[in-house]
C-alpha cells in the first residue's frame, strides 16, 4: 500500500463501539432529546440564534481569532469595523451564521443533504467565502501565494500543504480520498449509533485529508454539526461543538492534542487492519462524544426554565431603566413562547398606556421582539445581556 492511496485514511471510522463508546452514545442521545423538550418551539428558535453565535465565536477562536460577540452580532446587520484586518474577521463570522442557520432550516424542514457528501461539503465552504475580500483568498506562505477558489479541492503541487507534523494527501489525489471518504461515511448504511460514532470520526479524518487549501477546520466544525443533527443529537441547534472542542475536557490544548494523536499510525498487529491505529481512533471518538455529551449537559443547565426566569428576573431588578413589571412581560414569553400585544396590560397588571412603554423599554433593550410590526412578540437574546443571562457561556473579558 502507497501512502497516497485512499486505504491511507483507514479505519476510516469504528464498526462496533467499545463498551465506553457505548455507554456515552446512551447518555449523549438522552441528554440530547431532554435538551430538544426543554423549551417553547418558538424560544428555541430564538435561543438557536444565539447557539449559533456561541459556536461562530468560539470556532474563530480555535482558529486564533477573538472576535467578540458584540463584533458579530454588528457584522451580522452589516455595521463593519474601518480596519481592514478586523473587518474581514467580522465577514468571516457573520458567514459562518449565515451558513450555520441554512443548516439549521434544513435539518428542521427535513431536508439535510448527506453531509459526507463532496458536493455538500463543497457548498459549506463555499457559502462561507462568499463575499470573502481578495485578501481572505489569498493565501501566502514562506515563498508562494495562490488565490483559493471557494469549493473546489485542492489539485496542484502548489497546494500541497503541511499541517504541523502531519502531511496530508497530495493535491492531486484529493478528489480520490474525498470520494472515499463520502463512501464512508454514508449515513443511509449506518444505524443510529454508527451515525453518532461517524460525526467524531469524519471530523478527524476530513482534516487529515485538508481538501481545501484553507477553511477546513471550519467546514468540518460545520460538518459536525449537520451530522449531529442528521444523527438526531443536534436537539434543535441548541448546543454547539465547537465550545467544547475548544475547551477542552482538562484543558485548551485537548483538541490538537487529541487530533494529532488520532493521526497515529497501526501500532502492531493488534491495532486494527488498518493504515491508521484504531486504537487511537477508538480514543478520538470517545473523547469527542465526551465533549458533545459536556456541551449539551452545560446548555440544559443554562436552558433551565425556571433558572433562565430567575435570570430573566435578576436582569430587570438591576437595570435603571426597567420597572419590575418588565420581567412578567419575558417570563411570558420564556414560557409561551410568544404573547399577543394587546395581552400586555394583563400580564402586567398595569394600564395599557404603561405597559406599552415598558414594552417599547424591551424592545428597544432587544430583549422583546417580533417579526412584523404588530405581530406576535417572543424572547430575544442581545449580545449586551449575554453575561447576565447566560454566564460561563462566553470567556470573561
Amino acid at each position: 500500500m502507497t501512502v497516497e492511496s485512499v486505504d491511507r485514511i483507514e479505519p476510516a471510522r469504528l464498526e462496533e463501539p467499545t463498551a465506553a463508546i457505548a455507554d456515552v452514545i446512551a447518555d449523549l442521545s438522552a441528554a440530547a432529546a431532554t435538551l430538544g423538550r426543554m423549551l417553547h418551539p418558538r424560544t428555541a428558535a430564538n435561543l438557536a440564534d444565539l447557539v449559533r453565535l456561541m459556536n461562530c465565536y468560539y470556532s474563530n477562536l480555535i482558529e486564533g481569532h477573538d472576535t467578540r460577540p458584540r463584533d458579530i452580532e454588528r457584522a451580522l446587520v452589516g455595521d463593519l469595523d474601518q480596519d481592514e484586518t478586523r473587518r474581514d474577521l467580522q465577514v468571516e463570522a457573520a458567514a459562518h451564521v449565515r451558513v450555520q442557520a441554512k443548516l439549521d432550516r434544513m435539518a428542521q424542514e427535513g431536508a439535510l443533504p448527506p453531509p459526507a457528501s463532496g458536493d455538500f461539503i463543497g457548498w459549506m465552504h463555499r457559502e462561507f467565502y462568499d463575499g470573502a475580500s481578495e485578501a481572505m483568498l489569498t493565501i501566502k506562505g514562506k515563498d508562494r501565494e495562490l488565490r483559493m477558489t471557494p469549493g473546489e479541492w485542492r489539485t496542484t503541487s502548489g497546494e500541497d500543504v503541511s499541517v504541523g507534523n502531519h502531511q496530508p494527501p497530495s493535491s492531486h489525489r484529493v478528489a480520490d480520498f474525498m470520494a472515499h471518504f463520502e463512501a464512508r461515511f454514508d449515513f443511509s448504511k449506518m444505524g443510529r449509533a454508527g451515525q453518532i460514532m461517524a460525526i467524531a470520526a469524519a471530523h478527524h479524518r476530513f482534516n487529515y485529508i485538508h481538501p481545501f487549501p484553507d477553511g477546513n477546520g471550519r467546514v468540518s466544525r460545520l460538518m459536525s454539526h449537520a451530522m449531529a443533527s442528521l444523527a438526531g443529537v443536534g436537539a434543535h441547534g441548541l448546543w454547539s461543538v465547537s465550545r467544547g472542542l475548544a475547551r477542552g475536557l482538562e484543558s485548551r490544548g485537548d483538541y490538537m492534542r487529541m487530533m494529532d494523536h488520532a493521526d497515529m499510525p497501526r501500532q502492531g498487529d493488534r491495532d486494527g487492519r488498518g493504515n491508521l491505529s484504531e486504537a487511537a481512533l477508538q480514543g478520538f471518538v470517545l473523547w469527542f462524544l465526551r465533549v458533545c455529551l459536556d456541551q449539551v449537559t452545560f446548555m440544559s443547565s443554562l436552558f433551565d426554565l425556571d433558572g433562565l426566569a430567575r435570570r430573566l428576573r435578576t436582569y430587570v431588578d438591576r437595570h435603571p431603566d426597567l420597572k419590575p413589571q418588565a420581567s412578567r412581560l419575558l417570563e411570558e414569553a420564556l414560557f409561551r413562547g410568544e404573547f399577543e400585544r394587546g395581552d400586555i396590560d394583563a400580564i402586567t397588571g398595569l394600564p395599557e398606556r404603561t405597559a406599552r412603554r415598558i414594552l417599547a423599554d424591551l424592545t428597544e433593550l432587544g430583549l422583546l421582539a417580533s417579526d412584523t410590526p404588530k405581530g406576535k412578540v417572543s424572547l430575544r437574546f442581545p449580545a449586551h445581556a449575554l453575561e447576565d443571562l447566560f454566564p460561563r457561556l462566553f470567556p470573561q473579558t
